[in-house]
């Protein structure tokens, strides 16, 4: 029997005899949309608790716009996100000089300018300003949350007039989701707020899947609101990457109805535990180095057997991607 695992930008097969195969984990694949470009113009177009994108910017005459976007180790299908966003906004009457991209990197290193082309397409990159997130730099402060912290965000964000996030939905390792809130928290703040918000990983309701009662996603909502995020995109993909679902509109809302849509996809139940799991990161980006990579171990920890091995197929070609979780697992 021959298996085809991602490994950076290329496959890796291996074999494995029938008698050591107990069973393939995949997720409950659902069909790429037909038409992606014309899905997100109906989402704008039906946005979930909020009103019309436009509506919103007639209202609110910004002087200034900030879409915050996903970095490259989140593959967000922005050839065809974008072009439907930006013209509903140009159809408000925003000039492309009022709007700046903020690439939401966390505490990941920046783009490129050439990395940009290849994520946003070059018309897009080449007609806007887009500037990385430094969760070292250029923050201002929004006052302190409910725990004491002080909220230090990305100042470009903390001054505009309207924000738009940006993002894809699919489950989490320790925020149940990915997507919505998460595009300002731990995307464009202070490197100290990411650091205290994943140091709350090891709470008992803060996995895979669940949002609920998890102190994570709580923090990142909080941070969220007090931010202001006046409308969301964001798109559902399945293991091909392609827009399986787009929701556009009041941030909790319209993040929530995609989740319902991720965890039906990706959520399954497990027959039984093996003696060893063998698992892939997904490939690149999503094995771009330890620190992404390793969040495929959540998954495989559950259909391991205690006592038993764990097999991740990851490329890592640019190491361990932090040097304080290089230094925590030497």
């Amino acid at each position: 029997m021959q298996f085809t695992f991602k490994y950076g930008k290329k496959d890796i097969k291996i074999k494995l005899s029938p008698e050591n195969f107990i069973g393939k984990i995949e997720p409950q694949e659902m069909e790429g949309l037909s038409d992606p470009v014309q899905a997100v113009r109906e989402a704008l177009e039906n946005p979930i608790g909020s009103p019309r994108l436009d509506e919103i910017a007639a209202l609110k005459k910004p002087g200034k716009v900030v879409i915050i976007v996903n970095d490259l180790t989140r593959v967000t299908p922005y050839q065809h996100m974008l072009p439907p966003l930006l013209a509903e906004l140009a159809e408000a009457g925003v000039k492309d000089g009022q709007i700046t991209f903020v690439v939401a990197t966390g505490n990941h290193r920046g783009h490129s300018e050439q990395e940009n082309r290849e994520l946003y397409t070059e018309e897009i990159a080449g007609r806007y300003v887009f500037i990385n997130h430094d969760c070292t730099k250029d923050l201002v402060s929004m006052g302190r949350l409910t725990d004491g912290n002080e909220l230090m965000v990305n100042k470009h964000v903390a001054e505009a007039d309207m924000v738009i996030t940006t993002g894809l939905i699919n489950p989490h390792q320790i925020a149940g989701f990915s997507g919505g809130r998460k595009s300002i928290m731990p995307g464009v703040v202070s490197k100290e707020l990411i650091t205290l918000n994943h140091s709350r990983m090891t709470a008992p309701g803060a996995k895979l899947g669940n949002y609920q009662d998890n102190p994570v996603h709580h923090m990142m909502m909080e941070v969220a609101g007090r931010v202001g995020v006046d409308f969301i995109l964001n798109a559902v993909t399945n293991s091909n990457r392609e827009i399986v679902k787009v929701v556009a509109g009041e941030l909790e809302q319209a993040w929530i109805a995609g989740v319902d849509v991720s965890r039906k996809m990706n959520m399954v139940k497990l027959a039984e535990q093996a003696d060893v799991v063998i698992a892939s990161a997904g490939g690149y980006p999503k094995d771009i180095n330890v620190y992404q990579a390793q969040k495929a171990l959540t998954n495989a920890a559950e259909a391991v057997k205690s006592g038993g091995t764990v097999i991740l197929v990851a490329q890592c070609p640019e190491g361990f991607g932090d040097s304080v979780f290089e230094e925590w697992t030497r």
